[in-house]
């Protein structure tokens, strides 16, 4: 019989390790990342299973766990799955990455929160002038590959 799966609290527990000492582009603590967007699929009437994907979303992107290491988790499969399509691979087409998450049950919700922090307005402001807009357009494109509408971000002035 296999392992029971993680908890949610372990889940998170996992997450804020494996990204320990890490910032992110505004120089905050990776993990208020990670929080924000389980905070965002819970928010937006996520499964648990959908706000623990959200815990672990960059893990295997960002090299903080393995791919193996998700394999062997005791995670359902369906978080794994959810896990893996918004991970972006080396190279990959942005049409290939967004096509990935629309055809994964329960994966755009994760994304859709993900890209709602990300365009959070006081987080862009954090960011440098050429920054900001670069990635501002970025997260307007994959928005709009995946079919959610425009996120609500001021335009530099």
């Amino acid at each position: 019989m296999p392992p029971p799966y993680l908890t949610l609290t372990e889940a998170e527990s996992i997450a804020r390790e494996a990204h320990r000492g890490r910032r992110d582009k505004a120089g905050r603590p990776y993990a208020e990342h990670l929080a924000a967007v389980a905070e965002g699929v819970r928010a937006r009437g996520g499964s648990d299973e959908q706000i623990a994907a959200a815990w672990l979303h960059d893990a295997v992107e960002d090299d903080a766990l393995s791919r193996r290491w998700l394999e062997g988790a005791a995670l359902p499969e369906r978080v794994k799955d959810m896990v893996l399509a918004v991970t972006k691979r080396d190279g990959e087409d942005l049409r290939a990455y967004t096509g990935r998450i629309l055809a994964t049950p329960g994966a755009l919700l994760i994304k859709e929160a993900d890209l709602a922090h990300h365009a959070d307005p006081a987080r862009l402001a954090m960011l440098e002038p050429a920054v900001r807009t670069r990635l501002t357009a970025k997260y307007a494109q994959v928005r709009g590959l995946l079919g959610l509408p425009a996120a609500n971000v001021p335009q530099d002035g």
